[in-house]
């Protein structure tokens, strides 16, 4: 008899905090989903999450930054919006970005740019609704 594992797998991903100069931030949906989250993706066996976001960065949206650029804001975990049964977990990093032109391309189907205060009438993973939006709300508030 095997007993089932009670840690659900996880996804390692890195995930990005776009920051238009007015202060809202850049909520992505993929195609055949019905949950917005940040941008990013699966980090690749060796890759540098740094370097996983500068990739999905440029596969999805089209934005070419530099690994260097993103500033590490930290690790969060909730349960995987599009997975069931998955956990995901986020190597979050910021990137302000001089404007807010983006085109969607690859799986993404649909791209929001969000008052982090309003973003409730959107249907959101649990990480970017649980974790990121709150984190990004309070560091606005912590800097005013």
């Amino acid at each position: 008899m095997t007993l089932a594992s009670a840690t659900p797998p996880l996804i390692h991903i890195a995930a990005a905090l776009l920051v238009a100069p007015d202060g809202r931030t850049l909520l992505v949906r993929k195609r055949g989903t019905q949950a917005f989250m940040q941008p990013g993706g699966k980090i690749e066996p060796g890759e540098l999450p740094s370097h996983a976001l500068a990739r999905e960065l440029e596969e999805e949206l089209g934005l070419r930054i530099a690994p260097d650029d993103a500033r590490y804001l930290g690790r969060f975990s909730a349960p995987a919006a599009n997975e069931p049964g998955h956990v995901v977990e986020a190597q979050l990093f910021r990137l302000d970005l001089d404007s807010d032109q983006v085109t969607p391309a690859a799986e993404i189907e649909e791209v929001r740019w969000v008052d982090p205060a309003n973003a409730d009438e959107l249907t959101l993973a649990p990480l970017t609704r649980d974790l990121i939006l709150p984190f990004y709300r309070a560091s606005q508030l912590a800097s005013a």
